[in-house]
Order: structure tokens, then sequence, then C-alpha cells
């Protein structure tokens, strides 16, 4: 059993404050048991996750930062026909445009529907079909683009971009790849094709905010993934972690705790193997448990265990 645990911490003073008073007696008692593995990652301005870097290692994967497929990976999982070409998701988002920079917005808050989604993807398609990329739609937060140009393309995960401002990643990433110089052009007619739409309107009428924009990332040609190498993913802290709502974050933990990392704990107690990978703003880290003879088990038993705050600190 291997859990992947992301959001887990953050390099804002107040998630460390929330550490500061948050009590994992689970994952104490987990880390207790099992040996630190090397880390992962890099640091907050890495265009991928470091999440995603563990998933990548697990799964043997190659590629530079922000050139992981992703897209390709869920792509395939949508039921779309996933060739050799280089894809990427396509996530439809709203901006805000703010007096010095452009924030996006959490794209679940959107609360798009399939029928308000497929107008838009609709509205937008010609836009990307008549300069030769494919379009395909795979539920409504989800779309996908491919082209061969797109090769070796980076782009930020969307996570990295939520409630920042959008340009700092944009130069990060597309604008120094010869195809991410096209597709900054068809964003920006994205943009004006939407402003004009009529479900922009319909939005605004009843106080949804407008799908005014698009946001591309894990770009990449298919590489396989062992499904027996893949990881339980438990994404329960993205959100609250995201929306920077500590005391929602601080109660997902304690839910964490007392449920999956509990019974990983319990595993790794009766000497199964157990994997737990951690993953934050900077770093995913990776602890194993394996059997241990009756002396090492009791020399474990009396070491101090790493504090979980200090743990999370240093993701």
């Amino acid at each position: 059993m291997h859990l992947l645990i992301p959001y887990a911490g953050a390099q804002s003073p107040a998630c460390v404050s929330t550490l500061s008073h948050l009590r994992l007696p689970q994952l104490e008692r987990l880390l207790r048991r099992m040996d630190a593995g090397a880390a992962v990652g890099g640091d907050e301005a890495a265009l991928n996750l470091p999440h995603e870097r563990a998933l990548a290692a697990a799964w043997g994967w190659q590629g530079a930062d922000g050139c992981l497929p992703f897209a390709a990976r869920a792509a395939a999982a949508d039921g779309v026909a996933v060739d050799g070409r280089p894809w990427g998701l396509l996530t439809p988002v709203h901006c805000a445009v703010g007096r010095d920079h452009v924030t996006l917005d959490d794209p679940d808050a959107l609360a798009l529907g399939a029928d308000e989604s497929r107008a838009v993807f609709d509205a937008v398609r010609e836009l990307f079909t008549s300069e030769g990329y494919a379009l395909a739609w795979g539920a409504p937060l989800r779309w996908y683009l491919a082209h061969e140009e797109m090769d070796g393309l980076p782009g930020a995960a969307l996570e990295r971009v939520i409630g920042r401002n959008v340009d700092a990643w944009l130069q990060a990433g597309l604008d120094g790849h010869p195809a991410g110089r096209r597709l900054r052009r068809l964003q920006n007619e994205v943009q004006m094709l939407l402003y004009t739409h009529p479900l922009t309107d319909a939005r605004d009428a009843r106080g949804a905010p407008a799908v005014n924009s698009v946001w591309l990332s894990g770009v990449g040609r298919p590489q396989p993934a062992d499904p027996a190498a893949t990881p339980q993913v438990d994404e329960r802290l993205r959100t609250p972690l995201l929306h920077e709502d500590w005391a929602a974050w601080a109660e997902a933990w304690a839910a964490l705790d007392a449920g999956p990392v509990a019974a990983l704990a319990a595993r790794a107690e009766a000497g199964e193997p157990a994997a737990l990978t951690l993953a934050g703003e900077r770093l995913a880290r990776t602890w194993t448990a394996a059997p241990l003879g009756r002396w090492a088990a009791l020399r474990r038993r009396w070491q101090p265990a790493p504090e979980p705050a200090r743990v999370l600190e240093g993701l």
C-alpha cells in the first residue's frame, strides 16, 4: 500500500502557524515506523507540483519541468483516442482582472455544467482547428489539445497558478517555446470571443463568474504507466489549501490522520510493506516501512519520532 498526500504543507506564515497547533498522532506513529527516502521536486517556482514529480517517478516517466504528460493520461481515461502526439489539458477558467495583474480563480468555483462547457467548447473550437490543432472534450473542466509542434512545450500546473498572477507563470512556461507564442495569441482570441458570448451574459445575470479564458498544462507525448505502481492519492487537502482556509485544511488533515494514515500505520506495525509520500509546495518525500527483526523493532520504538509539524514545514 502506497499513500500519496498532496498539498500537505505550504510556505505561508499562516500555514506554518496552523501546523504549530496541529496534532497528528497517527502520522507521528507512522513516521516512527518508517525510513525516509530521497525527496523529489525543487522549489515553489517549479512548473510541476511536487506530487506530480512523485507520480512521474513512480511510473518511470521522463520529462523536463512542465513537460510531464498528465494531459495524455487523463485524455485516455476520458475516452479520447490518444495517439503518439503531444497532448495538453486545456481548462476553461475565470481570470479576474485587477489594477496591476490578472489572477486565475479556482475553476471548481465556476460550477460549470456539461451543457455550458460544451457551448463554450463549440464556440472556441474553430480557433484551434483552423490552425491544425486537434481539440477534444473530456469533461466540463477537461478539454484536450494536440499538435506535433507542442512537443517539449512547458506549462505550469493549474494549481500553481490559482490565486496568482498568470503573467509570471506564462513567462516561465509557454513564452519560451515557439508553439507557446502561437498559443498565447490563440488564448487572447479565446478571451475576446468569450467576452461577447451569450453564455457570459447569462452567467453574469445569475451572479456566476464568467468563463473568460483557458489554461494549458500537462503537455507531453503519452508515456506508459504501470497501474501496479500507482499510489493511492488523497487530494482532500487541495481545496482548503488553495483557498487558504486553514481551519478547513486542519480539519481535513485531522480526518486524514484518523482514516487513511491510521490504516497505513496499522499495516506498517503488522509488518506489511507500506509507503507514504507527503508532498508540499516545494518537495515530495517518500517514507517506507519493511519488516523489522525483534531487536530492531524495539530500538525503533524508543527512538524519538519525527515531529509531523517539522516534517510538513520542510516540504
